[in-house]
C-alpha cells in the first residue's frame, strides 16, 4: 500500500496508538481523525489544533450514515477503534460484539459503498489464546482465544478477509503486543503508576507472584512497524505481528515502575488470581510472546525490549528524563 499523498481516514484517533500514528501519517498524507472519545481523550489530539492536514471529526462508527459520509473524502482506512478492555467481556458479554465486530462491519460496509479498497487494522495478540507455541507464529492454527475481547479481533480480522477477497479491498492486519508509551492511558504501567502516586508505600497487583509474562512494545517501534510492514505487505490480506522480542513479569514490571519512580520497601500486596493462580481475571492469557520472523525478514526490528519499554513510559509519564 502507498502511504504518500493520501487522504486517509483513522478510526479511534483520539486514542493512545491513535494519536501517535496520525502524528506520523501527516508527514506524508492528510488525515480525518475519528473519534467518538468515549475512551479517546480529545487533548491527545491538541497539538494538531494548527495543522491544515488534519481534521478531528467526534463521531461513533456505529453510526454508518455519518461513517460513511467521512468515508467519501477518504481513499484510505487505518481502523483503530474498538473497546479496549478486554476485562469488561466477563461482564458484559455484548459489548466487544457492538464496538468491535458490528463497528467493523461499518467501517468495511462503508469502504465498499465508497469504493476504499486500503485498510489496515489493529488486532491483538489475544486472538492467539493460550498456546504451547512460543514464540507464536503468525500462522499458528486453529485460533482459541480465551477472552471475548479476543473472539472479537479475531471475527474482525475475518470480516476483513472476506470483504477484500469479495470486493477487491487489500488490507494489512496486526497482532499486537502490549504497546506502552507517552500518552498511554490504561494498562499495567499506568495503573502502577497511578496507584504509587496515590500511595508510595503499597501497590496492589492483580494475581500472585510473580504475575503472567508478556511481551512489552514501545510506541514508537509500534508505529514504525505498522508503516514499516503497511509499505512492504506483499498479499492482499496479510497479518503482522507486532511486539518485542521478550516477555517479562508483572512482578519485574512492578520493580522497573518502583524503580523509575524512585521508590524503596514498596509493599505488594497481590491479590490472587485465576485458576493457575497467576492471571488477574478471566481471559488474561498467562504467557505471551509473538514471532518475529516474519516483518524481520522483511528488514526491520523493534529497537526497545520489554524492560526498557516500561521504563521509558514510567519516564514519560511521571515527567523524568534521564
Amino acid at each position: 500500500m502507498r502511504l504518500k499523498d493520501r487522504k486517509i481516514l483513522v478510526t479511534g484517533a483520539a486514542g493512545f496508538i491513535g494519536s501517535h500514528l496520525c502524528d506520523a501519517l501527516l508527514e506524508n498524507n492528510r488525515v480525518i481523525g475519528y473519534d467518538n472519545l468515549s475512551s479517546g481523550k480529545k487533548e491527545l489530539l491538541e497539538h494538531l489544533e494548527d495543522e491544515d492536514r488534519f481534521e478531528l471529526v467526534v463521531g461513533d462508527i456505529l453510526d454508518e450514515e455519518f461513517l460513511s459520509r467521512q468515508m467519501e473524502r477518504c481513499d484510505m482506512v487505518f481502523h483503530l477503534a474498538a473497546n479496549p478492555d478486554v476485562k469488561v467481556g466477563a461482564e458484559d458479554t455484548f459489548v466487544h460484539l457492538e464496538q468491535n465486530i458490528i463497528g467493523t462491519y461499518n467501517v468495511l460496509e462503508s469502504m465498499r459503498k465508497n469504493a476504499v479498497q486500503d485498510i489496515v487494522f489493529t488486532s491483538s495478540s489475544t486472538v492467539y489464546g493460550e498456546t504451547d507455541v512460543i514464540p507464536t507464529p503468525e500462522d499458528l492454527g486453529p485460533l482459541k482465544p480465551i477472552s471475548l475481547y479476543g473472539s472479537s479481533k479475531l471475527s474482525c480480522e475475518a470480516l476483513i478477509s472476506s470483504f477484500c477477497e469479495t470486493f477487491e479491498m487489500n488490507s494489512v492486519s496486526f497482532r499486537f503486543a502490549n504497546v506502552v508509551g507517552p500518552r498511554s492511558t490504561h494498562g499495567v504501567t499506568y495503573d502502577f503508576v497511578e496507584k504509587l502516586n496515590k500511595d508510595p508505600s503499597k501497590l496492589e497487583i492483580l494475581g500472585a507472584p510473580p504475575g503472567t509474562s508478556k511481551s512489552y512494545f514501545y510506541i514508537t517501534d509500534c508505529i514504525e512497524g505498522m508503516l514499516f510492514a503497511t509499505k512492504n505487505a506483499k498479499k492482499r490480506v496479510e497479518y503482522f505481528n507486532l511486539g518485542s522480542e521478550d516477555h517479562i513479569t508483572v512482578e519485574k514490571i512492578a520493580n522497573t515502575v518502583c524503580d523509575e519512580m524512585g521508590l524503596e520497601d514498596v509493599e505488594y500486596r497481590w491479590t490472587g488470581g485465576s485458576k493457575d493462580d497467576k492471571g488477574g481475571w478471566k481471559g488474561d492469557v498467562k504467557t505471551m510472546l509473538l514471532s518475529l520472523e516474519k516483518i524481520k525478514d522483511l528488514g526491520w526490528k523493534p529497537r526497545y525490549d520489554s524492560s526498557e519499554a516500561i521504563a521509558r513510559t514510567v519516564r514519560a509519564l511521571t515527567g523524568t528524563v534521564r
